[in-house]
């Protein structure tokens, strides 16, 4: 059941504005993958997540940016 208003929900908007910024964001977080078999301590994905937040807001600046 596909109607226009679930694409207008502003939540969904903001999630597939995110998804699409994703791999830009990884890529300026500069992030290394953990190593197989190794998982991180709850600190490092503390920092990790905030790395991802900053790197988030530069991606959706430079989108702006871009589209003037």
């Amino acid at each position: 059941m596909s109607t226009d208003a679930g694409t207008n929900n502003p939540q969904q908007q903001k999630q597939r504005e995110f998804m699409s910024l994703l791999p830009l964001t990884l890529q300026i977080a500069g992030l290394p993958q953990a190593e197989h078999g190794k998982y991180f301590n709850e600190g490092q994905m503390e920092v990790r997540a905030n790395s991802l937040r900053l790197a988030y807001k530069f991606a959706r600046q430079l989108l702006v940016d871009m589209s003037k």
